[in-house]
């Protein structure tokens, strides 16, 4: 990530984000919506109706958080629909670049050298860090949202007219289960293991620690009566688990020091992760050869040599006991 002070690039994002030792992620500003009818959304202005190609993703492979975005667009069917770029892994000084690499084909709207232009284009002014997911309009030329987990609500409901046949991920029935599932695995799991790996004091480490694994081990408990974490159907709750779930042997493990046991210890996480990394078209959203070399790179405070692990090998097309259709 890179942080913009007033509109100018600042060099240490880190202690943006760090209060008293520990790693406090900052919430997203940009909080427009995407809606059916161009009316507001639950925050922010109006005047960003659906439709097709308006709107245009920025994503890092790297990042769970914009892999949701990308999960999304593909099980909506709105390839055609929203267009993307995607950064570089490696997040120097400078945050995201659109530097050339496989998988990363530069910035397709503008031909920016890094991510942090957009912010500056979409306001001159702009304080605070510089991050992935971006939702783009082509036609105001500013940023909607960044902030994934508002993306994903609206790819999952304001884009319906455009979407192929499939399940709501976020159904009404469900919401109240799914919004407490939610919260927990964003503090504990998906921000936990950030919450351990930034951490600056052994205290701040111990408590996130305690937390990512109690979180597992209960989600691991809750998995062993029901398939999906809001009953038999995949939900928004699920991708939102995944995203963490399939970068953390490879990388959480070491590189951020959760280290009590991997996600292939747990039996029914480990199904759990190899049945939705199955669903049609999701394996194409993983790529691991970005993931590691964004984490292991990106970190000179934690990897100063920026060796990248050869393993582990981890086989996700393994068998599994879930089924992955009408997912």
């Amino acid at each position: 990530m890179s942080l913009l002070i007033k509109g100018k690039i600042q060099g240490d994002w880190m202690s943006h984000e760090t209060e008293s030792g520990e790693f406090v992620r900052k919430d997203s500003q940009f909080r427009n919506w995407v809606t059916a009818d161009g009316q507001p959304g639950p925050t922010g202005e109006g005047g960003f109706p659906a439709e097709a190609d308006r709107y245009h993703l920025y994503v890092s492979l790297a990042c769970p958080w914009a892999h949701r975005t990308l999960i999304f667009r593909l099980l909506k069917g709105l390839e055609s629909v929203i267009s993307y770029s995607v950064v570089h892994p490696y997040m120097g000084p400078e945050g995201w670049s659109f530097e050339r690499y496989p998988g990363s084909d530069g910035d397709a709207l503008y031909g920016a050298a890094y991510l942090y232009e957009l912010y500056s284009r979409a306001q001159s002014d702009y304080s605070g860090i510089v991050t992935v997911p971006v939702l783009w309009d082509k036609q105001r030329q500013t940023i909607v949202n960044n902030e994934s987990s508002e993306i994903i609500r609206m790819l999952n409901e304001s884009f319906t007219a455009f979407a192929k046949p499939g399940p709501d991920l976020y159904p009404i029935p469900l919401r109240e289960v799914i919004d407490e599932v939610n919260a927990e695995v964003y503090e504990r799991v998906n921000n936990g293991v950030y919450r351990a790996g930034f951490a600056e004091t052994q205290a701040a480490y111990e408590q996130a620690f305690g937390d990512l694994f109690s979180t597992l081990d209960r989600l691991e408990a809750r998995l062993r009566g029901q398939d999906w974490l809001a009953g038999d159907s995949v939900t928004e709750a699920d991708w939102r688990l995944f995203t963490t779930l399939v970068r953390f042997d490879a990388v959480y493990y070491v590189h951020f020091k959760c280290n009590r046991q991997r996600i292939a210890d747990y039996p029914e996480l480990w199904d759990y992760t190899r049945a939705l990394y199955q669903v049609p078209g999701v394996a194409g959203t993983v790529n691991m050869d970005q993931i590691k070399r964004h984490y292991y790179t990106s970190h000179p405070e934690l990897n100063p040599r920026g060796l990248i692990p050869r393993g582990p090998v981890i086989d996700f097309t393994a068998p599994t006991r879930r089924s992955v259709l009408g997912t």
